[in-house]
């Protein structure tokens, strides 16, 4: 199965982009010996409309862009329901076992993300009830998703 991270906005350089980049690589590699073949990260730019309609309009086409047919949608949602790892963990493996092509986790701007494509998605996550920066929610996915990774492969990383 393939995962990707589609997100709306630029990480710059910076510790916010070591974090990512440093979650992101260790996902690759746990990642692949559990049948994770690949993972991704689109940065879309974020829409220039001046009114809020129009902007998240923008910003859902050019992720949508990125969606491959069949996959399986995850919003990042303040709305969404707040996980535990292991739960999180097991909705990922599920997926892979049933043979899901690609599971999309997608973020948002600063409004958020079109209610067309948060009723698109299979499952709408929040990482508690506080708004976070999108720079925060990527580093948080992706460590989420290392997490687990090692999670499924029984490793000790996660001692919940």
């Amino acid at each position: 199965m393939r995962v990707a991270v589609i997100a709306v906005g630029r990480l710059k350089q910076g510790p916010e982009r070591e974090l990512a980049d440093r979650y992101f690589e260790r996902f690759d590699e746990a990642g692949r010996k559990l049948g994770f073949r690949e993972l991704s990260v689109h940065e879309i730019p974020e829409s220039r409309a001046r009114d809020t309609a129009t902007r998240m309009a923008e910003e859902a086409a050019a992720i949508s862009a990125h969606i491959p047919e069949k996959s399986i949608l995850v919003a990042l949602d303040e709305r969404g329901q707040n996980l535990d790892s292991t739960v999180f963990a097991r909705h990922l493996g599920r997926w892979r076992d049933e043979g899901a092509g690609h599971t999309i986790f997608v973020i948002g701007g600063a409004d958020g993300l079109s209610p067309e494509l948060r009723r698109k998605a299979k499952l709408a996550i929040a990482f508690g009830s506080a708004t976070w920066p999108h720079q925060m929610v990527r580093v948080m996915l992706l460590e989420q998703l290392y997490r687990a990774a090692t999670i499924l492969a029984g490793h000790p990383y996660h001692r919940a």
